[in-house]
């Protein structure tokens, strides 16, 4: 008697099956992510939400803090998120495609990925957004089927419930014990004594920095998400989910489509975020306005367009073949966007946190964008040339091994190897 065929086996995505516009895109957002998340690595972590809390903010940092508001805060990670939703449907489709069940593959990718990102959140730094990913990733995965225009409706709605958190804290602040308004305000604008403490903890050695970055990522893990991380996230993979079964994110829609994203996006994101700039140095940044007021609102919202902007112009920026080499980096960078996600945290942190040159609180923010394009040209001059001689980056490595629960190949065969016969 004939027993049943194996299972085909999972495997990873080979290189002939990626869809290039979306390792574009993907490599050109995690480049992106940068211009905002220096200023977590290189300043106490309440400057990234009110620049007037810690160093200069008058002529050229004055210029850098705003350009990198309106054209990065927020958009790059939006960027990101849409591809983390399309990515759920990918591998999904995929493995339906081939007979198999996904969901097995998915919990583990996503719960190793949860792991990784603890480590790097406790070990490394605090902003990681990693965890908030895989939090989101093992609910959104059961909504991956359907319709679009549903799934676009469902994930605007869940993103728009952080607005309505802020504007509804901010409207019962009245109501609010006055202890912990006080508590709000301290994390808001906190004091001298709590920003030199900050300072002195990522000046010392790994073991000092704990001090700071044990609370703050648990703060972020908590609080952060409740408040903002999961809703958000989670509400944007939703939409990117629709937008990938539109073809939006993989180039096959129209030129004129594209273009329309492009102007529509910059029509109505760049004025609505650059309105809430002038209103919240108009309030002094208080927060009441700027935390949970109409300022935080302009960019929360007004983001959504620029990203979108920034979609069309990749889209049509990977459909011209323009600058092939140019392509090829970012591509080999969205191909490798855990191992350059994580290097730019090594990297950062060696320039200033106290295990390398100790520079945190120093350096200005016109140096952090000096330190933002110098990290920029190692990740688009090593990640091809690293896909040259290897299969994966590093770290996706290890997590694709644990994900399979096998030791994937790593390096890449020689054109005369891939000759021999099997």
């Amino acid at each position: 008697m004939s027993s049943d065929p194996a299972p085909p086996v999972t495997a990873p995505t080979r290189a002939t099956e990626r869809i290039v516009a979306i390792d574009i895109l993907r490599g050109f957002a995690l480049l992106g992510i940068l211009i905002m998340n220096i200023q977590g690595f290189a300043m106490p972590a309440a400057a990234y939400s009110n620049p007037t809390v810690y160093g200069d903010l008058t002529g050229a940092n004055r210029w850098v803090w705003t350009l990198s508001h309106i054209f990065a805060d927020q958009k790059f990670m939006t960027i990101f998120s849409l591809l983390f939703g399309a990515g759920i449907v990918l591998m999904s489709e995929k493995l339906d495609a081939r007979g198999q069940r996904a969901w097995g593959l998915h919990y583990r990718r996503t719960f190793w990925l949860l792991l990784i990102g603890l480590a790097h959140a406790y070990l490394l730094w605090s902003g990681d957004i990693l965890v908030a990913y895989a939090l989101c990733g093992f609910w959104v995965y059961w909504l991956r089927r359907l319709r679009p225009a549903w799934q676009l409706a469902l994930g605007i709605l869940v993103v728009s419930i952080p607005a309505f958190l802020w504007l509804g804290t901010g409207v019962s602040m009245q109501f609010i014990p006055s202890e912990t308004v006080q508590e709000l305000q301290a994390d808001w604008r906190p004091a001298a004594a709590t920003i030199d403490a900050e300072v002195a903890a990522y000046r010392g050695g790994w073991l000092a920095q704990m001090d700071a970055r044990v609370p703050r990522s648990v703060e972020f893990q908590t609080v952060g998400l409740l408040f903002w991380g999961l809703w958000r996230a989670g509400g944007l993979m939703l939409m990117g989910m629709a937008l990938f079964r539109w073809g939006v994110l993989t180039g096959k829609r129209a030129r004129r489509f594209y273009f329309g994203m492009v102007i529509l996006g910059l029509a109505i994101g760049l004025p609505v975020v650059s309105v809430g700039v002038i209103q919240n140095f108009a309030h002094n940044w208080t927060m009441e306005f700027s935390q949970f007021g109409l300022g935080a609102q302009a960019n929360y919202w007004g983001s959504l367009f620029v990203s979108a902007a920034y979609i069309g112009l990749l889209m049509l920026f990977a459909r011209s073949h323009a600058l092939p080499w140019l392509q090829n980096a970012l591509a080999a960078v969205g191909r490798t966007a855990l191992t350059n996600y994580l290097l730019q945290t090594i990297l950062a942190t060696a320039v200033f946190y106290g295990h390398g040159l100790g520079l945190f609180g120093s350096v200005e923010r016109v140096g952090q964008i000096g330190t933002v394009v110098a990290i920029w040209v190692v990740q688009l001059v090593v990640s091809p040339l690293w896909l040259r001689y290897y299969r994966f980056g590093p770290f996706e490595w290890l997590w694709r091994s644990l994900s399979y629960w096998r030791f994937q190949p790593m390096r890449r065969p020689s054109l005369q190897e891939s000759r021999q016969p099997a």
